[in-house]
């Protein structure tokens, strides 16, 4: 069945439209899901992500335009808001901040350097945070951030580059200010 044909029945509170919305897109939102929260979430955490992103679309079906669009940008930010109640180490390597005078290990020591980087990542300019989120939070290649933000590969690549060099100058200007 179509989208807009689903769509229409789902806003008229027909059950099965939904049970056919969840058939088709519960693995495509498991994906989105999973590439944005990389090893942070649960399979279970995962799956009820998934199903929050079903309610939403229940609650909200007259609101919405293009279903398969919605339900991926609805996935990432309930993804993103069960990541925000969970405490992680930031998952960067060595390379991400090379600053000769210290190691990785002494740049996440404390919590106050941990919130550091994380202000620093926020602080990057769209559509270069979104690519540095998806590449080096959400586990996903140059390639399908190129194919998601309809850009071409070399171009998320040098934006990596600039959006590494960029995080490395506001953690030495933070570390110029204590």
């Amino acid at each position: 069945m179509f989208d807009r044909t689903l769509l229409r029945a789902v806003r008229r509170r027909n059950e099965g439209a939904l049970e056919q919305v969840m058939d088709k897109y519960a693995v495509y939102l498991c994906v989105i899901i999973r590439n944005l929260a990389g090893e942070r979430l649960t399979r279970e955490d995962i799956e009820e992500t998934a199903s929050d992103v079903f309610f939403a679309l229940w609650e909200n079906a007259d609101r919405i335009e293009k279903l398969k669009p919605w339900l991926a940008a609805t996935a990432r930010n309930k993804a993103k808001n069960k990541l925000r109640g969970i405490h992680t180490v930031l998952p960067l390597d060595e390379s991400l901040i090379a600053h000769e005078a210290y190691e990785m290990d002494d740049v996440l020591q404390t919590e106050e350097e941990h919130m550091a980087v994380k202000s620093a990542i926020t602080r990057m300019d769209s559509p270069d945070r979104e690519i540095f989120q998806s590449y080096y939070y959400g586990s996903q290649t140059a390639a399908a951030i190129s194919a998601q933000l309809g850009m071409t590969e070399s171009a998320i690549k040098q934006r990596l580059v600039r959006g590494r060099r960029k995080l490395e100058a506001i953690l030495s200007e933070e570390e110029g200010k204590q």
